[in-house]
């Protein structure tokens, strides 16, 4: 399953293709997933055991920032982010429904500006989610153009560009987490 030619992310030319899991545990019309699907900016994820290309995963307890370097496996299998409940999440303790080929890769630490998570750092709503992973993998482009629209999202981009600059100039992991610390007074991962 690829990006078609209505998505905000074409095939060709390093594009991303964007899938969304939705959990069904938010309110409908609080969901940001939800909305992304709606407005094609992203598919749904294939079912687990597909056999298309592993996706890279966002998820919160992986132990391995995303950096650039995941920029190839991102574009041969996607970009999967699960739109799930924060409070539900640290409950259960793992992502529902994903497939276990998937690459797992947390966020580096960035602050949320929508609504239900204003200032909270590692809070990310789903749109937020997709942006600071396509800056971070090089795509400030459909980033900026998958925030449209959403509440609190115009603030998103100007809040952390210290931050996603630094993520997206580090070469590895190490470089991730030593930028997490300078920017977070040596604060460790969430």
């Amino acid at each position: 399953m690829r990006s078609s030619g209505s998505t905000l992310n074409p095939p060709g030319d390093g594009a991303i293709p964007l899938y969304v899991a939705i959990a069904g545990e938010d309110h409908p019309r609080a969901c940001t997933g939800r909305r992304l699907l709606f407005r094609r900016v992203v598919e749904r994820a294939p079912p687990p055991g597909d056999r298309s290309p592993a996706p890279v995963l966002l998820d919160p307890f992986a132990s391995t920032p995303l950096t650039m370097g995941d920029r190839d496996a991102a574009v041969r299998g996607g970009l999967l982010v699960v739109d799930c409940s924060w409070n539900r999440l640290s409950e259960r303790g793992r992502l529902p429904g994903v497939d276990r080929r998937a690459i797992r890769r947390r966020l580096p630490i960035l602050i949320a500006t929508n609504p239900q998570h204003y200032g909270r750092p590692a809070q990310l709503n789903t749109v937020e989610a997709f942006a600071a992973a396509l800056v971070v993998l090089g795509r400030p482009d459909v980033a900026q153009r998958a925030l449209a629209g959403f509440r609190g999202s115009e603030q998103f981009l100007k809040v952390n560009s210290e931050r996603l600059a630094a993520y997206r100039d580090a070469r590895s992991p190490a470089e991730v987490h030593a930028a997490e610390r300078r920017l977070f007074g040596g604060a460790p991962p969430p």
